[in-house]
């Protein structure tokens, strides 16, 4: 009976340990599609403890046939922003600001971390995040580890929990330009503030 009530235990924590299916309609996705006329290129995102150091979040920006943030298991969204399963649409430089400021902070600092790249490349990464998510709790860096070391380039790169050893492999391959954000805005941002960062409709309350 004790090993009976172990396994049902531990079948209901791993299930609690799935991620939530997000998909939004291939009409979204075509109204807000961005497509940016600069290099190909893969930006990765990393939040840090101000204190600390340590680091808090992982996310990828990619810029390939469209510009789009892989954005595993994170928090940022507006009903105006589509996502599918972690990845996020539509990035344009207004929400690549919003999407920052949203995590630097008061008590988070943001390191951005930019590499120039084949289209081949920035393509690839871009149909692998199209499939890796949506990505468990606190398996932001591993999932976007995972999809890197099946770059061209990046087979270096260790799998890990830890944003700042992705940061560090990163750091690693030749060109990479980086640039440390610190921001003394209250720990909380709301809703709202990405709206008027991003230039998005308010939110309508619910009836």
């Amino acid at each position: 009976m004790r090993i009976l009530c172990l396994l049902v235990a531990l079948a209901t924590l791993l299930a609690g340990c799935g991620a939530q299916e997000v998909w939004a309609p291939q009409s979204e996705l075509d109204r807000v599609r961005y497509v940016d006329d600069g290099p190909a290129e893969l930006t990765l995102i990393t939040v840090l403890n101000a204190g600390s150091g340590n680091g808090a979040h992982s996310a990828l920006l990619i810029n390939a046939s469209e510009r789009v943030i892989f954005d595993p298991a994170g928090t940022f969204g507006h009903p105006a922003i589509p996502e599918r399963n972690d990845l996020i649409y539509g990035v344009s430089p207004a929400i690549e600001r919003a999407f920052v400021d949203y995590h630097a902070r008061i008590t988070y600092d943001v390191q951005i971390q930019r590499l120039t790249v084949s289209r081949e490349t920035a393509e690839r990464a871009f149909r692998l995040a199209q499939r890796a998510g949506p990505v468990p709790k606190a398996n932001c860096t591993r999932a976007l580890a995972k999809l890197l070391r099946e770059l061209p380039g990046f087979e270096h790169v260790r799998m890990s929990f830890y944003p700042n050893k992705l940061a560090d492999d990163f750091a690693q391959i030749p060109g990479v330009r980086s640039v440390f954000i610190e921001d003394d805005d209250p720990d909380l941002k709301s809703i709202e503030a990405v709206e008027a960062l991003a230039d998005l409709p308010a939110v309508q309350p619910s009836r």
